[in-house]
């Protein structure tokens, strides 16, 4: 039986910066990409170990603020390219109807 794809849904691109604000990856995982929202998790907390370490103190410094900007950026530009992705699958032909 040939049964239809499941629906796509739009991506709020605020909402995933914000999400990314509270909780680094939470973005990503709300925007489906779930093992980079994993990843940025895991950098994130790796780099937050590295400020605890007196000796990895300054790499820590540098890449703490650095991957929470990226996070939310990175959020927020994969939202916006999901709904492109969405919004022209949408005008090919035998793709949902466009209201």
């Amino acid at each position: 039986m040939n049964q239809p794809p499941p629906p796509k849904f739009y991506k709020n691109p605020g909402l995933a910066a914000v999400l990314s604000f509270f909780y680094m990856g939470l973005g990503q995982i709300y925007n489906g990409q779930i093992a980079k929202g994993v990843l940025f998790l895991a950098a994130y907390t790796i780099s937050w170990l590295f400020i605890a370490s007196i000796i990895l103190l300054p790499i820590g410094i540098i890449t703490t603020p650095i991957l929470f900007i990226y996070g939310m950026y990175d959020a927020y530009k994969s939202a916006e390219k999901i709904n492109r992705d969405i919004a022209y699958d949408s005008r090919q032909p035998g793709g949902p109807p466009v209201n």
